[in-house]
């Protein structure tokens, strides 16, 4: 998983760190490393206290680098979990449609993904890569502003500098 990760995300740096929170399995803790120098990862852990089986409160802790604790939060994960669970019936433990191959729960994770990202409308009515194409469209026009102001700026300074020298610079 972590290495699919890697592939999807830029390479994080000094100035642009890789921000990772998880529950309390230390797995990443030493996995991320290998894929990371450590330097360039804010990594942090929600451990939840149990009591008889009931979550009675949680700790959140720094592992690598400097996130905010508070910002430290697993609630939209463990969210999106349950939906998968919910919607997928591979996912749920000690079913009949529990996968055999993996190959098979791929397939119908990547199918629901498609279908969640592409043709369910959120309450705005926009797919989340509806929502992803109006930001990068947005971005675009930011940009090409961006480039038409430059060049604007650049063409009244020079008819500025004309004027004060009373001779043409082109």
């Amino acid at each position: 998983m972590l290495a699919k990760i890697s592939k999807r995300v830029s390479i994080p740096s000094a100035s642009n760190k890789l921000t990772i929170y998880s529950d309390g399995n230390d797995d990443y803790t030493y996995v991320l490393p290998e894929l990371y120098p450590v330097d360039f990862i804010n990594y942090g852990q929600v451990v939840k206290i149990r009591e008889k089986g009931t979550v009675v409160g949680k700790v959140k802790r720094v592992i690598y680098g400097n996130p905010n604790p508070s910002d430290i939060e697993i609630t939209n994960i463990e969210n999106f979990h349950g939906i998968l669970r919910e919607r997928i019936g591979r996912l749920v433990r000690k079913t009949k449609c529990f996968p055999k191959k993996k190959k098979q729960l791929e397939n119908a994770t990547e199918l629901f993904q498609f279908h969640w990202n592409a043709m369910d409308p959120l309450p705005n009515k926009l797919t989340p890569a509806m929502m992803e194409q109006f930001h990068a469209r947005m971005e675009g026009e930011i940009r090409e502003a961006k480039r038409i102001l430059i060049g604007q700026s650049h063409k009244l300074s020079v008819e500025i500098a004309e004027k004060v020298l009373g001779r043409s610079l082109r």
